[in-house]
């Protein structure tokens, strides 16, 4: 089968390799539709992440059809179309069933292999899911391939984003930054709109994902000074009740501490790297600062987001700006990862 493989520091190839099989009786094989390209692919990319074996399949997003499956999976069958969120999990041990599907003892990340330990991703003609009738999910009637792929990790994670950081209390009086306007944060940003939120600063270098932002209801800034001095004059000085945080780089940790108000929310989705904070403990104890976050426990959010977008239709448009065939996969990575010709998400097709 064909498969996007990582290579070395911004090289991913395009190579053929044994197609993916049952390894386990709970185990399915899905035969890919669609495969995204995500924001978290381009840390071993881009080498900010470290580990990554030569060779490893790359990818966590996917739809596709169920094409085998073990002897033990009761809830999947060949034939469903299924989405994925970005992780395995069981369903049943204590983390899945109180919603923390992200930190299952038995959980594995698509596209992760290290020292030959781990699991191969999706950006493949077919993938293997491990715990499937833990892990898959129906696509439901009616949604679209698109917004089932933004399911198992973009829009779960955007909405996971914006409920750490508002106060359902007050949520239409609060003023709330958005650092960094990747594909995770604007969904996050409508993700709170939905919420109720109505003071929303977004900032981002990236001018064609700032006129998103806007289109989607935030006001908008090019530079950290500028959102700054925005965000401060107007809340008195304050600072923001609730910032959210999407980039997972040292400058944006620093930036979103000055933008929150004493006693304010900070929701961190970036995945950071390095090995300390931004600021110290002492500067987060003289802002009382609450400080979340985590890996998004998409499973559990699959489970609750359909149906809210099936009775309150999401407008996508802006969102899947590049389309490749598996072969111009070296393209659709250059292209992502240099934000070209106004990219927000690039995916792949297969089908």
């Amino acid at each position: 089968m064909r498969a996007v493989c990582f290579q070395s520091v911004q090289e991913v190839s395009v190579q053929s390799i044994p197609d993916a099989k049952l390894d386990a009786s709970t185990d399915a094989v899905v035969e890919v539709e669609l495969a995204g390209l995500c924001g978290s692919d381009l840390h071993p990319y881009f080498g900010r992440e470290v580990g990554l074996d030569r060779g490893t399949v790359m990818g966590h997003e996917f739809v596709g059809r169920v094409v085998e499956v073990g002897e033990a999976v009761r809830e999947i069958a060949i034939g469903d179309r299924v989405c994925s969120p970005f992780t395995t999990n069981c369903g049943t041990c204590f983390y899945c069933r109180r919603g923390l599907t992200s930190r299952c003892p038995s959980g594995q990340l698509f596209g992760w292999r290290q020292n030959a330990d781990g699991l191969h991703g999706g950006q493949a003609e077919r993938v293997r899911v491990p715990l499937a009738d833990g892990t898959l999910m129906k696509v439901p009637e009616g949604l679209h391939g698109e917004a089932a792929l933004l399911l198992g990790d973009n829009l779960s994670t955007g909405y996971f984003g914006a409920s750490m950081a508002i106060d359902p209390q007050s949520v239409q009086e609060d003023v709330f930054a958005i650092v960094g306007c990747g594909t995770v944060g604007l969904l996050a940003i409508e993700s709170a709109r939905r919420m109720g939120a109505r003071n929303l600063f977004a900032v981002d270098p990236n001018a064609a994902r700032l006129r998103i932002a806007e289109q989607l209801g935030a006001t908008v800034f090019e530079s950290a000074e500028d959102v700054v001095s925005a965000v401060h004059s107007a809340t008195d000085g304050r600072g923001a009740d609730g910032v959210m945080e999407f980039v997972g780089l040292p400058k944006a940790q620093a930036l979103a501490y000055q933008l929150i108000r004493p006693g304010g929310r900070m929701s961190v989705i970036g995945c950071h790297c390095t090995p300390g904070f931004a600021f110290s403990p002492a500067q987060a104890y003289d802002k009382n600062l609450t400080y979340r976050t985590g890996r998004c426990p998409a499973r559990s959010y699959m489970d609750v987001l359909p149906e809210l977008l099936l009775n309150e239709p999401m407008d996508l448009s802006w969102c899947f700006t590049h389309r490749f065939g598996v072969e111009d996969a070296e393209e659709a990575y250059q292209t992502f990862a240099g934000g070209k010709d106004g990219c927000v998400k690039a995916v792949l097709e297969f089908c």
